[in-house]
């Protein structure tokens, strides 16, 4: 109960009264509903119309009117607009409406949804405290504190839950209050008797409930069930009153605690390029205003992403499959045609049970990149591809790095250990490792003998049949296309037998003398060295001779009447022993000093006849002797035989020892030419 002051101008001068309250109804709590806390708009509704009052206030007197507007995002609707009094709708379609009814009213136009409520009441009061209409958060609100007769009030006095704020004589004051702020207000007017008595006069209370600015938005999502690893644009809904068009807002997404984007936006969407399922992650948004700083955050929520299985996965191969070498590195590429989501790769080879790898990425292909990859890693590899609707194999492929050859070995393989002219030998070539076909390519030299193709793999070889000019060094080539090897020089040594070797006389005559010295010359123009001539006189061992450097032999034989017949040579280098053609030599009387001859020959004349037994008797020794010269004698002491023979031995000239157990022949003394000259 509030008590009023004042005097009763009716009273006579000087006679005092007492306060009592002022008749007409009892104060009472003025609720002034500028706008009801509004509700959620569905997403994607029309923004909500705004009511607007003329004048501004909502408290007015009894017996006053009040205008009202409705108002769009556009302007003001001045047809086509439906009023509402206390939720009943009026005809009256006009873009305004004149009221004098206390209430709730409503209006909407064919371009907003229903606006907020305004409550306006028309009092009976003398005092009446009014707030400015519309009054939105953090924005100021003019209080006017407004008496039925204006001019006697000489102070007015304002107070928020009873506490003074201000007062002044006949100006308004502004607060700015919070919104949804529970605060009371009232006012009071104050003035004087004509006797000098002062009243006063106390408003109803008044609680201002302020406009949101915005309401706190909604995010939404578009698609709103998106498909897993396709585009999605989120939304952050909110909207300004009319009156508050110039006030700019800002947007900014966040996904769990974590911003999306480049933050703060003025634009309300935001473009996600790659919606991922991720479980329970939550999505959510905040809008605000930079003056008045006003900051809403929007409900959290979840988008609902469908999941695409995996399906067709495939497995390739960099390089191509078939020209893999051995020692590059291998990447394995496994991709599947259709899934979303994060999918993991696994890598196998057949007959290993641990995978070769495995990756978890929101991809639809992923790769695996295996080292200097080596002959031993040759297989049956594949791939599977899992986004958590169980593990999708791709088909199997075979991969055989392909192997550069080895360096080759050559080998020669003969009849004998020694390889002779006429032989034929195999020359074989082979690189231990390589992935075939090999070409295998053949040098004497470095000059091209020819090739052998292995087309499995393995060896090749040639076959040679020797001659002398053969001897040297020998190699071999491989060549698969990824490399070419040339092997190590091989040395081979071709021994010639000797062929029948041609005896010569020098001097090359049919005829000779005793006494002369005959150069037999024995030569087989082919044969490897060293050569063994033997020489021989009626196949009987004149003796032998070394030619360690090829070529051919010579032996000198003084010659003497015995010397005549047939003669021949035989040459062996250790392959066999080839024998000369027989030459004739014949061997006269004479010896080779005729002047002694002659002259020996005049004095036994001229003493033939003086001495012919004496001559007889020795011309008959010396016949004696000569029948038994080729029978092995033995001398007697003091005795000095006339002529002396040597003997000669016969032996096999294919026996190998037979240089170590006969001496070397010696050729057949000459006869003297005395007694020649007396045999005569």
């Amino acid at each position: 109960m509030f008590c009023e002051h004042r005097w009763d101008r009716s009273l006579a001068f000087g006679e005092t009264v007492f306060p009592c309250p002022r008749p007409g109804p009892a104060p009472m709590l003025l609720w002034l509903l500028l706008i009801l806390a509004p509700g959620r708009q569905p997403a994607g509704a029309l923004p909500k119309a705004l009511l607007l009052l003329k004048p501004p206030w909502s408290t007015a007197f009894e017996g006053e009117t009040v205008t009202l507007f409705c108002k769009d995002h556009h302007s003001l609707a001045w047809e086509y607009v439906s009023w509402y009094h206390n939720e009943t709708p009026l005809r009256k379609q006009s873009g305004r409406l004149q009221i004098s009814k206390s209430g709730h009213y409503r209006c909407k136009t064919q371009r907003s949804s229903l606006s907020d409520p305004v409550h306006v009441q028309f009092l009976p009061d003398w005092l009446v405290l009014q707030a400015s209409h519309p009054a939105f958060e953090r924005d100021k609100v003019v209080l006017r504190c407004r008496g039925k007769e204006e001019e006697d009030i000489m102070e007015r006095t304002y107070y928020k839950n009873e506490e003074k704020i201000g007062s002044s004589y006949n100006s308004n004051i502004t607060v700015y209050p919070a919104f949804n702020d529970d605060s009371t207000y009232r006012c009071t007017a104050s003035g004087m008797y004509i006797l000098g008595m002062s009243w006063t006069e106390t408003s109803r209370p008044l609680k201002i409930q302020v406009q949101e600015l915005f309401p706190s938005p909604v995010l939404t999502a578009s698609p709103s069930w998106p498909i897993e690893g396709s585009p999605v644009t989120l939304t952050c809904e909110t909207w300004l009153p009319p009156l508050t068009s110039r006030t700019r807002l800002q947007f900014c997404f966040f996904k769990e605690h974590r911003a999306l984007g480049a933050g703060w936006s003025n634009s309300p969407e935001l473009q996600i390029p790659t919606m991922w399922s991720e479980g329970t992650a939550s999505y959510w948004c905040q809008a605000r205003t930079v003056i008045p700083r006003i900051l809403k955050t929007s409900p959290r929520s979840q988008i609902r992403v469908h999941r695409v299985p995996v399906s067709d996965v495939n497995l390739e191969t960099q390089p191509p499959v078939g020209q893999l070498i051995e020692g590059e590195d291998l990447v394995l590429i496994c991709s599947v045609a259709a899934g979303t989501g994060t999918v993991t790769f696994s890598w196998h080879r057949e007959g290993s049970e641990r995978s070769l790898g495995r990756k978890t990425q929101n991809a639809l292909s992923a790769e695996l990149r295996i080292a200097s990859v080596r002959e031993q890693d040759a297989g049956r590899y594949y791939c599977a591809a899992d986004n958590l609707d169980g593990p999708v194999l791709s088909k199997r492929i075979r991969i055989t790095p392909r192997v550069p050859v080895s360096r080759p070995v050559l080998t020669i393989r003969g009849p004998r250990s020694q390889a002779v002219e006429g032989d034929v030998v195999e020359l074989r070539c082979e690189a231990q490792r390589g992935s075939p076909p090999i070409l295998y390519r053949f040098y004497h030299e470095d000059v091209p003998l020819g090739s052998s193709s292995a087309p499995s793999g393995g060896e090749a070889s040639l076959n040679l049949s020797l001659t002398a000019e053969h001897s040297g060094n020998y190699s071999c080539e491989a060549n698969n296309s990824l490399r070419v090897q040339r092997s190590k020089m091989v040395s081979l040594s071709i021994t010639v037998p000797v062929s029948h070797p041609v005896l010569t006389l020098n001097p090359d005559v049919a005829q000779a003398m005793v006494g002369d010295v005959l150069e037999l010359r024995c030569e087989a123009q082919r044969g490897s060295p060293p050569i063994l001539y033997w020489f021989y006189h009626e196949d009987v061992i004149l003796g032998n001779t070394s030619a360690p450097f090829g070529g051919g032999a010579s032996f000198n034989l003084s010659l003497t009447t015995e010397h005549s017949g047939n003669y021949s040579c035989g040459a062996d280098n250790g392959l066999g022993a080839q024998s000369s053609e027989t030459v004739s030599l014949n061997i006269t009387g004479l010896c080779k000093n005729k002047v002694t001859h002659i002259t020996v020959g005049v004095i036994g004349c001229l003493l033939s006849m003086l001495g012919l037994a004496a001559t007889a008797a020795l011309v008959g020794r010396f016949r004696t002797q000569r029948k038994s010269a080729h029978s092995p004698r033995t001398h007697q002491k003091g005795e000095e035989p006339a002529i002396v023979y040597s003997e000669v031995k016969r032996a096999d000239p294919y026996d190998p020892a037979r240089q170590d157990r006969e001496e070397a022949a010696e050729g057949y003394e000459n006869v003297p030419c005395t007694s020649l000259a007396l045999d005569h």
